[in-house]
């Protein structure tokens, strides 16, 4: 496999087609792939083989082996025994576009020259083509191919196409029950539509098939299948929960006795390629096609073979038929060859997201709460279609989940997903992203017409020109995947991500902690560069493991409690009271104590010897202090234990500050790190309303914003993947690890950036050594 899905694999464990085969017509070996191996596994996860099939190479199969015979056509696709028939109705028209084709198939695959059992094809996945790798090897039964096959015994490039096809997903089960629309995006890198034409066929659904031919766009069809019996055949020759592919669709000049003028007629085929066809009103030989001109007859290339080929009328398309889908090609699917020919091409913007729990996993409008969390994005549609007569633009909106047919054999399935549209004026695009009031207050202009467990999801519009938000969500909160929303217009569209630029802001008006009060000379500051220094020792700088015994006791209030105080007892505590309060001598305790007993005065609210509620400053010595001490209790989070602040924070604060990379900080770095902590805990606890400790990871970003950081989505969700507990919460000391981090990282970045452009410029060296220490 050439590339998989994001973060799969490595660089280096690509396989390269070419390099491959070099090496085995070196070796004079035969290819046997390791990653899609000739066993049972590769043909099914959930159960094993009913019966022995055997894995033989095409020249083991039949005499005189070819990767194409004549060619390719749509005749060159077959059904085995596997239900995929929505992806042969794909080839099938995949063989309709030489330059399409060619894409998917190279011409470079041969059984014959350079023949070394290597094949590769290439597929759109997700934005970007891939290339499967895989070797020649076919599941056979009794000698016979089991799955897909060409009607030329000896052409092998289809049977081949649906392994590697089976390779991308996992195994040939994978494949089994799915939409034609998802093979012919895979195939074309197009959007797909559905239409039900049971109950509500579109009025202008005619025009939307004559202007997707214009644009090269394919198409396919179904009847609702019988659920009690297997792909049960209709009196007029149909084939229920069995796809057809759209191969044509024309105005037909028609003569009868009694008038004449112009017929809709539709040409469509079954994959199964024999005489199952339609044997209504203008099928094969039917009386009506005599009152057609023998020259527009050659111009339809009629002929009445059992090849699964028919015409039907448009009406009875749309009577007979219960769903059409369609894949309208992306721009780069139509070659200047084929524009010259009168083909259209249409408009696209894309973008790629993801719904991470606590951070983007908003849910749908029902959760207004936590609908605005979801990602949104920004369309300008500037001018109408052509051929409109009110002016509007027409608009597909589609979004597709990643990644998730792949991994059925673990369980996974596709996710509820969908979609809505708001018209937006400049004024609401001020604020970025759009926030609860806008939706509360604000109806959709369109949305998608269900939420729904399919991979794509999309729908068409005509929408007046003007600024749109799409807001793409799963239907419940907290369910997490990967996403690609793609827009396609007639006309020009822009699109962009409706989210903040990364930096540094105003702090939030309501988060005012204490002044530490020791930031101007004064008694005070010298008396805690005193104690500090006391502390620090000879060197006069305090590493992690003292900088963690003064923050544990210092915010003990907001870390689980212990008997002992986070390692200081109560007799070490009460001991160094009897000093004087600010510029006595240590106690026998030594220093620490007494320098903590000032810091919970100077910095920390609501903390021993910080003001009590009502703003009195509450008393710090050892009469206060038996209220202030709790049993045991279990740690608010497994990611906190009894014992304070993590080691890692406790380092990272040091290295947020430690400018010369010795591990230690001096007192002015300290005492700018009491600053920025008692600025965090103030904002921690304006939204930790209930006292628990935690934040949720939806509050993440409106609590980083209050001190003074914007962040983007893929910020957010890292700190979340990163800091967050799977309840979808956010710890005190994950918050404060969560600040030191973005706060040392914009600084690192701007001291590179004097001039604010926004970009910066590092060795590796420097990089490495800058990410690593901090």
């Amino acid at each position: 496999l050439g590339e998989r899905s994001s973060g799969a694999r490595s660089a280096f464990d690509v396989q390269d087609f070419y390099q491959i085969r070099q090496q085995c017509l070196e070796n004079g070996s035969l290819f046997e792939d390791p990653e899609f191996p000739a066993t049972a596994s590769s043909l099914m996860y959930s159960k094993r083989p009913d019966r022995h099939y055997e894995w033989l190479r095409p020249h083991e199969i039949c005499d005189a082996p070819e990767f194409f015979v004549e060619g390719f056509s749509r005749f060159d696709v077959q059904q085995g025994e596997l239900g995929d028939c929505w992806l042969l109705a794909a080839c099938a028209n995949l063989t309709q576009d030489q330059q399409m084709f060619l894409r998917v198939v190279p011409e470079d695959n041969s059984l014959e020259e350079n023949y070394a059992g290597v094949c590769h094809f290439r597929f759109w996945q997700y934005g970007k083509w891939v290339d499967v790798v895989i070797d020649d090897r076919l599941p056979t039964y009794r000698g016979q191919l089991i799955y897909m096959r060409s009607s030329e015994q000896n052409e092998f490039w289809s049977a081949l196409l649906e392994k590697a096809y089976a390779k991308l997903h996992g195994s040939y089960e994978s494949l089994r029950g799915g939409t034609t629309c998802e093979a012919m995006e895979d195939f074309t890198g197009g959007v797909a539509e559905m239409y039900d034409l049971k109950d509500q066929t579109p009025p202008n659904l005619f025009e939307i098939i004559e202007k997707g031919f214009k644009r090269n766009s394919m198409f396919g069809c179904s009847i609702e299948a019988d659920p009690h019996v297997l792909e049960a055949e209709t009196p007029e020759g149909l084939i229920r929960g069995h796809a057809y592919s759209i191969t044509k669709i024309q105005l037909v000049d028609i003569e009868t006795p009694g008038r004449s003028g112009k017929i809709p007629l539709i040409r469509l085929r079954n994959p199964w390629g024999n005489e199952a066809e339609w044997n209504g009103p203008w099928s094969d030989k039917s009386a009506e096609w005599r009152y057609i001109p023998d020259e527009q007859k050659q111009e339809l290339g009629l002929n009445f073979d059992h090849d699964g080929e028919f015409w039907m009328s448009y009406r009875d398309f749309t009577r007979y038929f219960d769903r059409m889908e369609i894949c309208n090609l992306s721009p780069d699917s139509l070659s200047d060859d084929i524009l010259s020919r009168g083909k259209i091409r249409w408009e696209m913007s894309m973008f790629e997201g993801e719904w991470a729990i606590g951070s983007t996993a908003g849910g749908c409008r029902n959760y207004l709460d936590t609908f605005w969390h979801n990602p949104q994005y920004v369309i300008r549609l500037e001018d109408p279609d052509e051929d409109d007569e009110e002016g509007n633009c027409t608009v597909i909106i589609a979004l597709l989940q990643k990644n998730r047919r792949s991994r059925r054999n673990m369980g996974v399935e596709c996710l509820t997903i969908g979609f809505a549209v708001y018209r937006v004026t400049e004024r609401d695009l001020a604020q970025k992203p759009l926030k609860m009031n806008f939706f509360k207050y604000n109806a959709s202009a369109a949305r998608s017409p269900a939420f729904i467990n399919l991979r794509e999801v999309s729908c068409r519009f005509k929408l007046p020109p003007g600024t749109y938000v799409i807001v793409p969500s799963t239907f419940e909160p907290n369910e997490e995947g990967e996403f690609i929303i793609r827009v396609f217009s007639e006309t020009a569209n822009s699109m962009m991500e409706n989210d903040e630029h990364v930096g540094i802001g105003d702090i939030d008006d309501r988060i005012a902690p204490e002044d530490p009060g020791f930031t101007q000379p004064s008694p005070q500051r010298q008396a805690m560069e005193r104690l500090f220094l006391d502390v620090a020792g000879e060197d006069g700088e305090v590493d992690w493991v003292e900088l963690k015994r003064i923050l544990d006791h210092s915010f003990r209030d907001d870390l689980p409690k212990s008997s002992s105080l986070n390692g200081l007892n109560h007799q070490t505590y009460a001991a160094t009271q009897n000093a004087d309060n600010y510029g006595g001598a240590p106690g026998a305790g030594g220093g620490l104590e007494d320098l903590l007993g000032m810091l919970m005065n100077m910095c920390c609210k609501g903390v021993l010897g910080g003001d009590d509620s009502n703003g009195n400053r509450a008393p710090s010595g050892p009469a206060n202090l038996d209220s202030q001490i709790v049993p045991n209790q279990r740690p608010l989070h497994d990611n906190i234990s009894a014992e304070g602040f993590s080691k890692d924070v406790c380092r990272a604060m040091v290295a947020m500050l430690d400018v010369d990379h010795t591990g230690k900080l001096g007192f002015d770095e300290f005492q700018q790190l009491l600053t920025d902590i008692a600025k965090w805990k103030a904002v921690f606890k304006l939204y930790d309303t209930q006292g628990t400790g935690r934040l949720s990871a939806f509050q993440l970003r409106e609590a980083l914003n209050s001190a003074g950081y914007h962040l983007n989505n893929r910020i957010l969700n890292a700190l979340v993947h990163r800091y967050g507990t799977r309840s979808g919460t956010i710890p005190f000391d994950d918050f404060i690890m969560c600040a030191v981090k973005i706060k040392t990282m914009i600084e690192i970045f701007r001291e590179r950036d004097p001039d604010g452009s926004n970009q910066a410029t590092f060795s590796m060296d420097d990089w490495v050594e800058k990410t690593l220490y901090s």
